[in-house]
């Protein structure tokens, strides 16, 4: 079995995987980062995105040896480095966007990539972006609100 090293939230980390292991699996069971949830196995809920080199992928869809030698960013890594909430985990929780909390993982790692790239998204734009994240709980309203107002945007929930 290939050995992999991998930056995994800023740390060199290294774990030995069968070449048929998904990233998601290796994360979980293999490097004991149980924060990336999978729930379909299938690309299809969003909830096992992290970042690699710096692009949201769904891990559930990459092979742990594909990421060998990449920076890998899971939810783990977005808080401070005091454990302090980022202002995208803060406006989840002031927002109500998070019920159960399965989903939120993804739905976070995805809003970051999003906001990365536009930081201040339209309420349609942020609905585009997160087409491909389930979440069975919320309605998506709290979900949406939390990202517009992490981008500073809270105007636009006042007027709702």
């Amino acid at each position: 079995m290939p050995n992999i090293t991998m930056t995994i939230n800023g740390r060199d980390m290294s774990a030995e995987v069968e070449n048929r292991t998904l990233l998601s699996s290796a994360l979980r069971e293999t490097l004991n980062l149980t924060g990336t949830h999978v729930g379909c196995d299938t690309s299809q809920c969003g909830a096992c995105v992290v970042h690699v080199n710096g692009k949201p992928v769904k891990s559930c869809t990459m092979f742990a040896v594909e990421a060998a030698g990449a920076t890998v960013d899971t939810i783990e890594g977005q808080a401070h480095s005091d454990g302090s909430l980022t202002v995208l985990q803060q406006a989840f929780q002031d927002h109500h966007g998070l019920q159960c909390g399965f989903c939120t993982p993804g739905m976070i790692m995805s809003a970051a990539a999003l906001l990365k790239e536009n930081p201040t998204p339209s309420e349609a734009e942020i609905r585009d972006y997160l087409e491909g994240n389930i979440c069975r709980c919320t309605g998506y309203q709290g979900i949406v609100n939390a990202i517009l107002a992490a981008s500073g945007q809270t105007a636009a929930i006042a007027a709702e």
